[in-house]
């Protein structure tokens, strides 16, 4: 689970940056609901971000203009973003399809990742259904997804979709290999939530302003870097947020099976879950041991198998600090 700021020109990119944020968003707060930033910002704060370091660009609620879409898309691959996020708000569900095949094509050749994107409250607004956010993804070949939201009226993302209804989402995918992103109007006092919801990414804008909790003044370093801490606790296991979790075990030895190792540590948690997957649905005999980074990660593993009806032999920390979980299929 890492962190994502929304910046709206370098100064607050490079404040982010300081604070420790891992990916620096560019956005336009002030055009339409949520816009795109000016090509000019986009490249500067691209210019001066290190390559290896994530700038990514949210294009906002698009209009239903294909073409004019897959420019946008195509001109944030040939300025080197990370990613751009493609958003739908009032589209009817084909549309959204054509038009997120479009920005991928657009994409080809670049190492830019097509997200798309739906509001959680999208249905105050007659717009897509944000539960459509899997199957949508899905279809069009996205490299990831994020459930945001367009309300400003003090509510937050958990106002609208709750907690066991993202963890599903989120679940569902990260099994299909995707990228999984939540934001709006997050606060530090959701973390356990988005903890146990455990997505790849949280994002936050009012969380992280001079003026907390006002997305409308300055991204400030200091509060970027204390919601950058309170994310590592979390996935560091000294802010526990599972104590009433259950734990899988089990009591059936290997015997003389054969034994598979998956190395997660260099892993997401969606590539994780996305190669046990894989794994099993071709091989169903092999035990598995598995290598995971963090306590977040593991957490997810164990709901996984206990989905699948996968047992959970052993699980011990490593001396090199990730975990070893055993899995009998």
């Amino acid at each position: 689970m890492i962190l994502m700021v929304s910046v709206q020109n370098l100064d607050e990119a490079l404040q982010a940056l300081k604070g420790g944020a891992d990916i620096v968003d560019v956005k336009n707060l002030q055009e339409a609901l949520v816009g795109s930033a000016h090509p000019h910002i986009v490249r500067d704060v691209r210019n001066a971000i290190p390559m290896e370091r994530h700038a990514s660009v949210t294009l906002g609620v698009v209009p239903n203009q294909v073409g004019t879409v897959a420019m946008a898309v195509y001109t944030a691959g040939v300025l080197q973003a990370t990613s751009v996020k493609v958003g739908f708000m009032n589209h009817e569900y084909e549309a959204a399809v054509e038009t997120l095949h479009a920005c991928k094509e657009a994409l080809d050749g670049f190492d830019t990742k097509l997200i798309g994107s739906l509001f959680a409250d999208n249905t105050m607004f007659g717009g897509l259904e944000p539960h459509l956010m899997n199957k949508l993804a899905i279809e069009t070949a996205c490299d990831g997804w994020l459930i945001d939201t367009l309300t400003k009226d003090g509510r937050n993302l958990f106002d609208f979709i709750r907690e066991e209804e993202l963890r599903e989402m989120v679940f569902e995918g990260k099994e299909a290999g995707m990228s999984t992103a939540l934001s709006g109007h997050l606060r530090i006092t959701d973390l356990d939530e988005l903890a146990r919801i455990n997505p790849d990414i949280v994002g936050v804008r009012g969380a992280a302003c001079q003026k907390l909790d006002d997305r409308t003044s300055s991204v400030h370093w200091e509060p970027v870097a204390e919601f950058k801490r309170q994310v590592d606790m979390r996935l560091s296991g000294d802010v526990d947020v599972f104590a009433t979790a259950p734990s899988g075990n089990g009591s059936n030895g290997v015997g003389g099976s054969e034994w598979v190792v998956i190395d997660g540590t260099g892993k997401t948690c969606a590539g994780i879950i996305a190669a046990l997957t894989e794994h099993i649905d071709t091989d169903s005999e092999s035990f598995v041991e598995v290598l995971i980074p963090d306590v977040l990660n593991t957490y997810d593993v164990i709901v996984w198998a206990e989905k699948r009806n996968h047992s959970i032999l052993t699980q011990r920390n490593d001396d090199a600090g990730f975990v070893r979980m055993l899995i009998k299929p």
